[in-house]
């Protein structure tokens, strides 16, 4: 945990990648839910905010 919060703050690859990947797991799966109609609305938008940080934070160090 600690090195996750470190990356985070160093501007690491690592951990920006591991969350942007998470973003993009969390709005795919609240695009394929069929209960909650506000999740629905916003999953295609979580997952080009995961797209887009994933595409800059591949540029970060390592």
């Amino acid at each position: 945990m600690t090195w996750f919060l470190t990356g985070l703050l160093r501007f690491r690859r690592g951990p920006w990648e591991f969350l942007a990947t998470i973003l993009i797991a969390l709005g795919v799966v609240m695009l394929m839910q069929p209960f909650f109609l506000w999740a629905y609305t916003w999953s295609f938008l979580v997952t080009l905010v995961g797209t887009v940080m994933f595409i800059v934070t591949s540029h970060f160090p390592e």
